[in-house]
C-alpha cells in the first residue's frame, strides 16, 4: 500500500501544505519514529519539542498549530480521528476464508446466513442466528437465542451465553464473555437448618443482552444478562478490556468505557458519556448525558448535570497516609466537638447582650 500527499489530501478533504503532492507514502508512524516515508499526526501541545524534530513525511496537524511544523503537513480540524481513518487504510488485515471450519459444531437449526467464516473448534447452538458477513473466531461459543448481526466479528475465545443480540459490525475481543447470569441471590434465613446450610436462594436471570450498531467489546470484559429485562448497550458504545457491566445495566449511544471499570446492576448511563479507568459505579442509579468520570472514582450517587466529575484520595507516603487515615476515622468526633464547642460559646445570654 502506497498513496501520494494529493490522494491522502483529497481522500480525507482536508488541505496539502509545504509539501509535494506526488510525495508518496508507505504508512503511518509516531512523531519520534516517523522517517519521510511515513505519516504521523500532532494533537498534544506536550509533543511540541518532538514535533519539531520529526523526520515525518507528512503531518496531519491543525490550522492552529500547522506553523510549528516546517514540513509537509495536512490541515484538519481533527488530527487524531483523520490519523486513525488513515492508519486503516495501512492496516495489514488478512481475508478469511468464507466457510466453516471441519472441526466447528454447527447444531442442527442454527441458522448460518451467507458469506459467514466460523473458525476452528467453534459450537453454535440450535437456535443461534449468524448473519451475513459475520467472522467467528476459534473456539468461540454461540449459545441458544444468540444473535450475531451482520459484519460482525468475534475474535478467538469469545462466549456468548444465552439471550445475547449483537448488532450490525460489532466487534467483541478475546475471552469476553456476554450473557453469563448476572449476580442475583435473595436471601432467606428459612432456609439455615442442619441438613441445608444455606441462606442464600439464586435469582434466576430470565433477560438478554442487546448490544446496538458499531459497538466495540474489549479482552475479557463480562456483560450480565438481565435478571427480567435486558441489559443494554446503544449504538457505538466502546468498552476496553476487563470491564464487568451488571444485570439490567443501560448505556447510550456513543459513550466509552476504560479498563477495569465495574458497573452494578440496574445503573443507567447516558450518551456521549467518558467513563475513565478503574471507576466504580453503583447499582440503581442515573448518569445523564454528556458526563466525564475520571480515573479511579467512585460514583455512589446519581449525576443529573453535564460535567467532569471525580474524586480520590491522592498518592502520598504511607506514614503520610497511616496519619490521615487515623485523623479520617475520627472526623465524625471531631465535627460534633467542634458544633458542641460552637453551642456552648453561643450562649443565649451573649446573644441576649449583644442587642
Amino acid at each position: 500500500m502506497k498513496l501520494s500527499l494529493r490522494e491522502l489530501a483529497d481522500w480525507l478533504g482536508v488541505e496539502l501544505e509545504n509539501g509535494k503532492s506526488e510525495h508518496m507514502i508507505f504508512g503511518v508512524a509516531t512523531l519520534a519514529n516517523a522517517d519521510t516515508a511515513r505519516l504521523s499526526f500532532f494533537a498534544n501541545s506536550s509533543y511540541l519539542q518532538i514535533l519539531r524534530k520529526s523526520r515525518a513525511g507528512c503531518v496531519l496537524i491543525s490550522r492552529r498549530d500547522a506553523e510549528q511544523f516546517s514540513g509537509a503537513r495536512l490541515i484538519s480540524n481533527n488530527p487524531y480521528a483523520d490519523f486513525a481513518r488513515v492508519a486503516a487504510l495501512f492496516e495489514a488485515q488478512s481475508t478469511p476464508d468464507v466457510s466453516i471450519h471441519r472441526s466447528a459444531i454447527v447444531a442442527p437449526g442454527a441458522q448460518i446466513e451467507a458469506n459467514v467464516s466460523i473458525g476452528p473448534n467453534c459450537v453454535i447452538e440450535s437456535t443461534a442466528r449468524i448473519e451475513n458477513g459475520a467472522r467467528i473466531g476459534a473456539g468461540c461459543f454461540i449459545g441458544p437465542e444468540c444473535q450475531v448481526g451482520a459484519d460482525s466479528e468475534l475474535m478467538p475465545r469469545v462466549t456468548l451465553v444465552k439471550r445475547v443480540r449483537l448488532g450490525r459490525s460489532v466487534r467483541v475481543h478475546s475471552g469476553a464473555v456476554l450473557g453469563a447470569d448476572g449476580f442475583g441471590f435473595a436471601p432467606d434465613a428459612r432456609l439455615q437448618t442442619n441438613s441445608d446450610p444455606r441462606l442464600w436462594v439464586r435469582v434466576p436471570q430470565l433477560g438478554g443482552v442487546v448490544v446496538g450498531d458499531h459497538c466495540d467489546i474489549g479482552a475479557n470484559t463480562t456483560i450480565d444478562c438481565g435478571a427480567l429485562d435486558d441489559t443494554i448497550l446503544g449504538r457505538n458504545v466502546l468498552l476496553d478490556n476487563q470491564i464487568q457491566i451488571a444485570h439490567n445495566v443501560k448505556i447510550g449511544n456513543y459513550t466509552a468505557i476504560a479498563g477495569c471499570t465495574a458497573i452494578a446492576g440496574s445503573a443507567e448511563i447516558g450518551s456521549h458519556c467518558l467513563i475513565g479507568g478503574a471507576v466504580g459505579i453503583a447499582g440503581h442509579l442515573q448518569i445523564c448525558d454528556g458526563v466525564t468520570v475520571l480515573a479511579m472514582s467512585f460514583v455512589g450517587a446519581s449525576i443529573m448535570e453535564k460535567g467532569v466529575y471525580g474524586g480520590s484520595m491522592p498518592l502520598m507516603p504511607q506514614r503520610e497516609w497511616r496519619k490521615n487515615a487515623v485523623h479520617i476515622r475520627r472526623l465524625d468526633d471531631s465535627l460534633r466537638s467542634l458544633q458542641a464547642s460552637a453551642r456552648k460559646d453561643h450562649t443565649p445570654d451573649d446573644f441576649h447582650s449583644s442587642n
